[in-house]
């Protein structure tokens, strides 16, 4: 979870439709936003479905999965495949004084986000989708809805 200004805790809850403006801008619902700016780390997310959308790492996870990478051993092949794939399929944005973000072009045209976007909730970070293909995901995660719920 990201932390406020007063150290409060921000959760990412429910689910949102934003429009992206020509510059490639979405709207961060104000309920995700801290009091002050923010820097979010997007990842190109293809892993669990067949079409990629973007992650969205508030800096205390991103925090954490730099730490976790950096402990693993230089020499195993899948350690360095898995920080070539997220460095290579990363960027950082901060927020606008508007609390808006700026999707990188090739990460936008990748997930297929054009005019509208989804932008999910996912308690301790987010994703931002596609509509079409957030609609087919979604269907994806109802099919499993049971199993999902067991976890916890």
């Amino acid at each position: 979870m990201s932390e406020t200004g007063a150290n409060l805790p921000i959760f990412y809850h429910a689910l949102y439709r934003h429009g992206v403006d020509e510059k490639r801008r979405v709207q961060i619902p104000t309920k995700w936003r801290p009091e002050s700016e923010v820097t979010f780390t997007l990842v190109l997310w293809k892993k669990g479905q067949p079409n990629p959308c973007i992650l969205a790492l508030p800096p205390n996870l991103m925090g954490a999965m730099a730490d976790k990478l950096s402990k693993m051993p230089f020499n195993d092949k899948s350690a360095e495949a898995l920080r070539r794939l997220l460095g290579s399929n990363s960027d950082t944005v901060t927020t606008d004084k508007s609390g808006r973000i700026c999707l990188p072009e090739w990460m936008s045209k990748e997930a297929g986000i054009e005019k509208d976007a989804v932008l999910v909730g996912m308690v301790d970070r987010f994703q931002i989708w596609n509509p079409e293909r957030h609609q087919s995901t979604s269907e994806l995660d109802n099919a499993l809805h049971e199993d999902a719920y067991n976890l916890i």
